[in-house]
């Protein structure tokens, strides 16, 4: 009679299954939780401590670590294998159906201290599938309970699980274990995906643990394969959730990614406007109301079909302040019951995004290249201790202050080459993700029209010759605030001075590629 040791965290549909393996002449061994399921149901099942002839010990830390049943599932079909088993009076065990504790889930939750993680760090289980599946020839492994049906259906067909089939759930497992050891490293491993340790060396060994959300219509274009993935589990986009309106695509995602980072480094209540992965339009007020008309007049043009951050909850004002733009995807941290069923009356074809998080930098930027992959810290602002230099004869009022303050925080959100003309709370103009920075001031102060005299401008890199300041103070713009740091600075300088502009130097660059 062949038999199978059944272990599993995770019981759905583990009764039914059992009893079609006893059905086909099988016997049942199980540990723990799972022996008391399958009595509680009426299956005939031996416990493991009967086949160790140990009790569980260490309050079911140790239940299945023994010879008795790793020999019985590593045992190959021959016959020196067959005689040590005999010698200690084991037999085979020809199936392993075990899943384990739920760690990922675990250090999901919000509040989990490091003991509690640690207690859902499975070792027996683990160690029970990665038998098995070396023992793929010779043992069925089962590590998910969507398998089940796969594995009945073989058994009835034949009596037996093929190769093929064994080698598959072989290759399933490994991954499954895989996939949890990565959860832990990455957990326990100070600077790794899941804290921002004090100092800010990258970890010598990088482990990430996804699995995926959901498989997205498709990538940048129709023709490419894409799909979402996330650390935690039951983790929606970007770690909210999607309350209305179609699936978010991939470009979707990307916008609204940009969009939240730069609405959550705003105190204030702020509006962020995004077309292909930059702000077209960045403002702060007393209220979101309040601050959506600004943001729209730094592009209304660009906005058309755009997404947006806000970081505070939707109300009906901020709703109505919408007029008719057209929205693709509208992000925030919650909705009132009547603006979220306002829009999505009136704007069945806008995704709403509820995001309860915002951005922190706490995490580490990852892309991938040819044969790896880019790993650093998120630019979250200036480094602490950085200095605002005035560098020319005049320095900023300051209103001029307040208003360079807001366009370097907005500016950080802009591909480079980036150029954000500015009042205090709203940009007017945006240059950005240009080859020549001279072209996205000029881009810039197109955008802003007769509403850039009077404004100021922040620069995300140094401005390497004086024309690139000579474009914006024709324009009228009466302060600027770049890094600094170029051998031509003198000559900016002194363009400056010429045009009376005010100019801070902050060395200190953001670059967003």
């Amino acid at each position: 009679m062949p038999r199978a040791l059944l272990s599993v965290h995770d019981k759905t549909d583990i009764t039914k299954f059992a009893a079609t393996l006893v059905q086909l002449g099988w016997d049942l061994v199980a540990s723990g939780g799972t022996q008391k399921a399958l009595q509680e149901a009426g299956l005939p099942v031996t416990p493991v401590e009967q086949l160790t002839g140990f009790p569980e010990m260490l309050g079911g830390r140790v239940k299945t670590l023994h010879p008795a049943i790793h020999a019985g599932i590593m045992a190959r079909d021959r016959q020196e294998d067959l005689a040590d088993l005999a010698a200690q009076n084991f037999a085979p065990i020809n199936m392993v159906v075990c899943n384990l504790y739920p760690f990922r889930e675990t250090i999901s939750q919000k509040g989990v201290t490091l003991q509690d993680a640690i207690e859902q760090i499975d070792i027996g289980g683990v160690t029970l599938i990665r038998a098995a599946a070396k023992n793929f020839f010779h043992t069925v492994v089962v590590c998910d309970f969507a398998d089940y049906g796969r594995i009945t259906a073989a058994l009835k067909a034949s009596g037996a699980i093929d190769l093929a089939l064994r080698r598959d759930l072989a290759v399933k497992a490994f991954a499954y274990t895989r996939d949890y050891d990565t959860a832990i490293h990455a957990f326990l491993s100070p600077g790794t995906m899941n804290t921002m340790p004090e100092v800010e060396e990258l970890p010598e060994q990088l482990s990430i643990a996804m699995q995926k959300v959901e498989t997205l219509r498709y990538g940048e274009n129709p023709h490419q394969v894409a799909g979402y993935y996330s650390r935690f589990v039951g983790d929606g986009p970007l770690g909210g959730t999607l309350l209305s309106g179609k699936q978010l695509s991939y470009t979707n995602i990307l916008d609204i990614d940009a969009a939240w980072r730069a609405a959550s480094s705003f105190n204030e209540p702020a509006v962020v406007i995004v077309k292909h992965l930059t702000p077209c339009g960045i403002a702060v007020g007393k209220t979101i109301a309040e601050a959506f008309p600004k943001a729209l007049e730094s592009d209304p043009l660009s906005a058309f079909g755009c997404a947006m951050a806000v970081n505070r909850e939707v109300d009906d004002s901020f709703v109505e302040s919408l007029g008719t733009l057209l929205i693709d995807d509208l992000a925030a941290p919650s909705f009132t019951p009547t603006a979220q069923a306002s829009l999505m009356q009136k704007r069945k074809n806008c995704r709403l995004i509820q995001i309860p998080y915002p951005y922190n930098g706490s995490e580490l930027e990852i892309r991938s290249v040819h044969r790896g992959i880019l790993v650093q810290r998120a630019d979250v602002g200036d480094p602490e201790g950085t200095l605002m230099k005035t560098v020319t004869h005049r320095a900023p009022t300051p209103d001029e202050l307040e208003a360079l303050q807001f366009a370097w925080r907005a500016m950080q959100h802009v591909k480079s080459n980036a150029i954000v003309l500015a009042t205090k709370d709203a940009t007017i103009g945006i240059g950005g993700g240009l080859t020549s920075r001279v072209d996205a001031a000029r881009l810039a102060v197109s955008k802003a029209g007769e509403r850039a005299r009077g404004s100021v401008m922040a620069s995300d890199g140094l401005i390497p010759f004086a024309d690139g300041l000579e474009a914006v103070a024709e324009a009228g713009i009466t302060a600027v605030i770049q890094p600094g740091g170029s051998i031509r600075d003198s000559e900016v300088i002194e363009a400056a001075n010429r045009y009376n502009i005010a100019m801070i130097f902050t060395g200190v660059r953001h670059f967003r590629h």
